[in-house]
C-alpha cells in the first residue's frame, strides 16, 4: 500500500510530515494561501506560499488519484477479475498513467477481433503458439475452424490468433511502462512540411526539416512546432535512431523478450515475428506516441505557464511611483494622442486630445495644452504608453518639460499592454460612464504609473501580454496560475480598503467579487472605514471572512494605528503586552527600532502566538505598513534614438525588461520593437535561467550586437566588453516573424534560433542576426 497522501506530499517537499497534514487541514478548512503563510507559520512549521501553492497543487493530482484508484478497483471487482495480486499493483500505482496502465486490459471496450476471436475458441490456439514455436501454426490452425463465426480457413483462425497476442502485448502494463520510457529517452521528435505548404507556411521555415530529442527538447520550441502542426503547415512524429532502417524496431525487441520470443528457425518463430511487429506498428507505436506528444505539450505549457506567471508577478510588484499626480498619455497618429489626468488619490479629474502629428500636425496647440492641464493640476509625472507613436510622444513631452522646467515633470514610458481590453471592458464601463472609450486607456496608463498592481488586477492577466505563447496553452491552468500569482502579490502588499477598487479589494485572501462589491457599497453608503472590526459590519463578511482577510486590508488613518500595518486583529493582544512591558503607547512605538531591537521575542509567546508570529510583529512594528516592493526608478531612453534605423551596433542604451523568457529577455529601448537579450548574452557566467539574471520592468544596460531593421529584430548583450562585428547584410533563413498584438505590441513568444541543434543552425546560412547569437555563445 502507497503511504497516505500527506506523506508522499511532505517526502516531495522534504518537509516533515506534521507540517503537510496541518496545512492540508487548514486548507480543508477554507484558508487561503496567503493566509495560511502568513498568519499561521506556528502550525505549518513557517511553509512558504510557493511550497504551501505545490503542496495545494500537488493535493488535488493525489486526491483525484485516489477517487479513480477507487472507481477502477469496484470496476475490475465487479466485473470478477479483482485476484490479491492485481488489487495490490492498482493500490501501489503511484500516478494516474500506471493506473490506467493497469486498468487498460479490463476497461470497458467496443467489441475488438480480439473478444471475436477468443468467443469463436480461437484463444487456446494463440496460447499454444506463443508457449511453444516449434508447433506449425497452419497445421494447429486446422483444429479450430469455425465457419458459423467466420473463421472458415487457416489464415482466418491464425489471423484471429495474432488479434488475441497483439491485444494481449498491447494491454501488458509493465512493457507499455518499459516501451513509453525507452521512447522518452531516446525519441527524436521530427518535423516536416506538408506538401505544398512551403509558402503559406514560410513563417515556420526552420521546421521543414528538423528534430531533436523529446526528452531534452525546450517548451518555446515544443509550443512552436506544435503551432506549426495545429496551422496544418508541419508534420510531427515520434521516431528513434536507426542506423539500419531495414533492421527490426528497438521496441519490437523489447516486445519480444518481454514474451519470451525468439527467432530460432522453429515453425512459429517467424508468425510470432510477424506478430510482435504488427503489436507495435499497429497498436503500440501510435498508442504511444500520442501519449508522449500529449506529455510533451502538457511540460512545455506547464513551463510557459510557470514563465508568465514569473513575469506576471515581477510586474504586478514593479516599484510604484505612488500617490503623485500623474498626465497619461495614450499614443496615436490620425486618432490623436488620449490624455488623461488623474489626482495623486487616482481620481480622474480632467481629459483632452490633442493632434501634434500626421495630418493635422497641430504641434503648438498640443503643447499649449499640455501646459495649461499641467498647471492646473499641478502635474508631477507624464505615463506615456509605449505603443505605436510612443518616441514621437516621447519627444512631445520631452519638449513640454523643455519650455516649462518649472513644472518640475518627470516622463515615464509605460507598458500599455491590455490597456484596449480595459477600456472596453465592463468595469471600465462603470468605472468611467462617461468618458469615451478611447479615453480610458489613457486613464488606466497614468493610474499603472502610480501603482502597477492596483490597476493591473483590473486586466485578464492573459492580456498583459508578458507570456510566451500564451494562446496555445490550456487556458483553464493558466487562468488558474495567473490567479494565485495576482492573489498572492495582492496580499503581500496589502490593500487600503477605504481607497481599494472593487476588483482590488476582490483579489484579498477569504474576499470574491460580491463580498468586495458589498464593501464599496458600504463604504460609499457610510463614509471611510475608521476601524478594521467595523468591517464586521458589511453584509454577508462574517467571522470566517473577517479572519481571512482583516490582516490584509490596511486603514490609514483610522481610530487604531495597528489597522494599518500588516498585524493581524487576533494578535493586538500580543502587542497589548509589548506595550505593557515598555510602557509606551502604540503610536510611541511604531517606528521605534532602537527600542524594538532590544526586546526579546521569546518573552511575549503564547500557548496561540509563537515565535514566528512574534518576530514578524516586532517587524512590522519597526518598519509599520512597509512595502515589499522595489524604489521607484525610470529608464532614460537616449535622445535621437526612435526607431529601429537610429540603432547602430555597439550603441550603449539603458531599457526596461518587458518579457523573460527560457530563452533569455525582451528589452524596450524605446524604438518600438523590443531587443532580445539571449540567455547567452545576460552575464558573464553561466546562466541556467534567464529568471535569476533580470525580470519584468528591470531597468537594464543594454549594448546594441545587431540590427535586421527588414524583419525587425534587434540583437542585445548585457555583457557590455561583448565585441561588435560589422553588419553583414540582411540574408535571412526565413525564421518565423512575432505576431503583433491588438495594440502593435510583439506578443513575446520563442523564435527557432535559440539553442538549436546544430543541424538547424548550420541550415541558418549566413543570417547576421544567428552570426550574433553564434559569436555570443561561443564566448
Amino acid at each position: 500500500m502507497l503511504p497516505p497522501i500527506e506523506h508522499r506530499i511532505a517526502d516531495e517537499l522534504g518537509v516533515p510530515a506534521r507540517q503537510v497534514f496541518s496545512a492540508v487541514k487548514l486548507l480543508d478548512e477554507g484558508a487561503t494561501v496567503p493566509f495560511i503563510s502568513r498568519y499561521r507559520k506556528e502550525v505549518t512549521g513557517g511553509l512558504d506560499d510557493t511550497q504551501l501553492r505545490l503542496l495545494e497543487e500537488r493535493l488535488g493530482y493525489l486526491r483525484e488519484l485516489e477517487d479513480r484508484r477507487s472507481t477502477v478497483i469496484a470496476s475490475v471487482d465487479e466485473q470478477g477479475k479483482l485476484t490479491p495480486a492485481l488489487r495490490a499493483e492498482l493500490e501501489n500505482a503511484d500516478t494516474k498513467q500506471r493506473l490506467e496502465d493497469l486498468y487498460l486490459p479490463f476497461k470497458p471496450k467496443r467489441r475488438t477481433k480480439a473478444q471475436i476471436a477468443r468467443e469463436a475458441g480461437i484463444a487456446p490456439l494463440a496460447e499454444a503458439l506463443l508457449a511453444d514455436p516449434t508447433l506449425t501454426p497452419e497445421v494447429e490452425a486446422a483444429r479450430y475452424l469455425n465457419p458459423e463465426a467466420g473463421f472458415e480457413d487457416a489464415k482466418s483462425v491464425l489471423d484471429g490468433a495474432r488479434q488475441i497476442l497483439m491485444e494481449q502485448f498491447a494491454e501488458d502494463a509493465t512493457l507499455l511502462g518499459e516501451l513509453r520510457n525507452y521512447l522518452h529517452d531516446y525519441g527524436l521528435v521530427r518535423s516536416s512540411v506538408i506538401e505544398g505548404k512551403e509558402t503559406e507556411g514560410a513563417k515556420f521555415r526552420d521546421w521543414f526539416d528538423f528534430q531533436e530529442p523529446i526528452a531534452n527538447m525546450p517548451s518555446h520550441r515544443a509550443l512552436a512546432l506544435l503551432r506549426g502542426r495545429n496551422e496544418g503547415v508541419l508534420r510531427l512524429g515520434l521516431e528513434v535512431e536507426r542506423p539500419d532502417p531495414d533492421a527490426p524496431h528497438p521496441c519490437e525487441g523489447r516486445i519480444a523478450v518481454r514474451f519470451g520470443i525468439r527467432n530460432q528457425g522453429r515453425p512459429a518463430d517467424r508468425w510470432l515475428a510477424d506478430t510482435v511487429r504488427w503489436t507495435w506498428s499497429v497498436k503500440v507505436s501510435l498508442h504511444l506516441e500520442l501519449e508522449l506528444m500529449s506529455e510533451l505539450r502538457e511540460r512545455a505549457e506547464e513551463e510557459a505557464t510557470r514563465v508568465f506567471a514569473r513575469n506576471l508577478k515581477d510586474l504586478l510588484l514593479a516599484a510604484p511611483a505612488g500617490s503623485r499626480t500623474t498626465m497619461g498619455l495614450d499614443p496615436g497618429i490620425r486618432t490623436g494622442v488620449k490624455v488623461a489626468v488623474v489626482d495623486a488619490t487616482g481620481k480622474l479629474v480632467d481629459t483632452a486630445t490633442i493632434y501634434p502629428f500626421e495630418p493635422r500636425r497641430d504641434r503648438e496647440s498640443s503643447l499649449a495644452a499640455l501646459a495649461m492641464l499641467a498647471k492646473k493640476h499641478a502635474v508631477e509625472l507624464i505615463a506615456i504608453g509605449n505603443g505605436t507613436a510612443s518616441r514621437e510622444t516621447d519627444a512631445l513631452a520631452a519638449e513640454l518639460m523643455q519650455r516649462h522646467p518649472e513644472f518640475k515633470l518627470t516622463k515615464v514610458m509605460v507598458s500599455e499592454a491590455g490597456a484596449s481590453v480595459y477600456s472596453a471592458s465592463e468595469l471600465a464601463a462603470r468605472e468611467f460612464p462617461d468618458v469615451d472609450v478611447s479615453l480610458r486607456g489613457a486613464v488606466s496608463i497614468a493610474r499603472r504609473l502610480q501603482d502597477p498592481l492596483a490597476e493591473l488586477v483590473k486586466i485578464d492577466p492573459k492580456s498583459i501580454g508578458v507570456g510566451q505563447y500564451q494562446h496555445d496553452l490550456n487556458q483553464g491552468k493558466l487562468a488558474k496560475s495567473l490567479d494565485a500569482v495576482v492573489e498572492d502579490c495582492v496580499n503581500a502588499v496589502g490593500v487600503d480598503v477605504n481607497t481599494a477598487s472593487a476588483p482590488l479589494l476582490a483579489r484579498i485572501s477569504g474576499l470574491n467579487a460580491t463580498l468586495a462589491g458589498n464593501i464599496v457599497e458600504y463604504r460609499d453608503a457610510n463614509g471611510p472605514f475608521r476601524s478594521r472590526s467595523a468591517l464586521k459590519d458589511v453584509p454577508r463578511l462574517g467571522p470566517k471572512t473577517f479572519e481571512q482577510a482583516a490582516g490584509f486590508l490596511r486603514i490609514q488613518t483610522g481610530d487604531n494605528p495597528l489597522d494599518a500595518s500588516s498585524v493581524h486583529p487576533e494578535a493586538y493582544p500580543v502587542v497589548e503586552r509589548i506595550l505593557a512591558r515598555v510602557q509606551k503607547s502604540v503610536r510611541e512605538l511604531m517606528g521605534n527600532g532602537s527600542m524594538l531591537k532590544s526586546l526579546k521575542p521569546a518573552d511575549f509567546t503564547d500557548d496561540r502566538f509563537g515565535l514566528p508570529t512574534v518576530q514578524d510583529i516586532l517587524a512590522e512594528l519597526e518598519k509599520p505598513g512597509r512595502d515589499p516592493r522595489p524604489e521607484f526608478r525610470t529608464a532614460t531612453f537616449r535622445d535621437g534614438i526612435e526607431t529601429l534605423k537610429d540603432l547602430q551596433p555597439g550603441m550603449l542604451l539603458e531599457g526596461v525588461v518587458t518579457n523573460v523568457t527560457n530563452f533569455g529577455a525582451f528589452v524596450d529601448i524605446g524604438v518600438h520593437q523590443d531587443g532580445l537579450v539571449h540567455i547567452s548574452a545576460l552575464s558573464n557566467t553561466f546562466v541556467k535561467d534567464p529568471h535569476s539574471v533580470v525580470k519584468a520592468g528591470q531597468v537594464v544596460k543594454v549594448k546594441v550586437l545587431e540590427v535586421d531593421v527588414v524583419r525587425k529584430r534587434i540583437a542585445l548583450t548585457m555583457r557590455l566588453a561583448d565585441e561588435v562585428q560589422p553588419p553583414r547584410g540582411d540574408a535571412g533563413s526565413g525564421r518565423p516573424e512575432r505576431p503583433q498584438g491588438p495594440r502593435g505590441n510583439p506578443q513575446r513568444q520563442a523564435r527557432p534560433q535559440e539553442a538549436r541543434p546544430k543541424q538547424a543552425e548550420r541550415s541558418a546560412g549566413n543570417n547576421a542576426f544567428a552570426d550574433a547569437f553564434a559569436r555570443a555563445r561561443k564566448k
